[in-house]
């Protein structure tokens, strides 16, 4: 079983977007995939030879064949990137998907594992942004200090 023969029933696939083109096309060249994902051919490319892409369908030229659902499962791929999952873990992932059902539990592990880490970014994030906001505070309120004794000087010179 491959990885995009799970995804469509694994509720922890990203999920599936209506067609992606106006007459819903499902095959996609590189090239396409390329400018839908932002990423490289290159990555795509390396994504595969991991196994962190199932195999993707060729062409009778030779030519790489994705589908709506290699494009859903790279939008999951791109969301557990941004997590700062480690590669070897969303490889290891999609190899527990490949395996099949009986490996939900280490999937929910492995997913659970990487939340508790999202949230401790989280709150790191927040403490970094109440940081920012104080000394943006700070700065607006002694710039508003600033202008209002340059405006008050202004105006002795003139009576003056």
């Amino acid at each position: 079983m491959t990885v995009m023969e799970t995804t469509s029933t694994d509720s922890c696939a990203a999920p599936q977007r209506p067609d992606r083109r106006p007459r819903g096309q499902d095959s996609y060249t590189i090239s396409e995939v390329v400018a839908f994902t932002g990423l490289t051919a290159h990555t795509l490319r390396w994504y595969e030879r991991i196994g962190l892409m199932p195999h993707i369908d060729r062409s009778h030229t030779g030519q790489r064949r994705y589908s709506n659902r290699d494009l859903d499962w790279l939008d999951l791929v791109g969301k557990l990137r941004l997590t700062g999952m480690p590669v070897a873990d969303m490889v290891r992932y999609a190899e527990l998907v490949r395996e099949g059902d009986h490996t939900f539990g280490e999937r929910f592990e492995l997913l659970e594992t990487t939340r508790r880490d999202v949230l401790a970014r989280i709150a790191e994030l927040q403490d970094t942004l109440a940081v920012l906001d104080r000394k943006i505070n700070f700065y607006a309120d002694a710039g508003r200090l600033h202008e209002r004794q340059a405006y008050t000087e202004q105006k002795t010179e003139q009576a003056g």
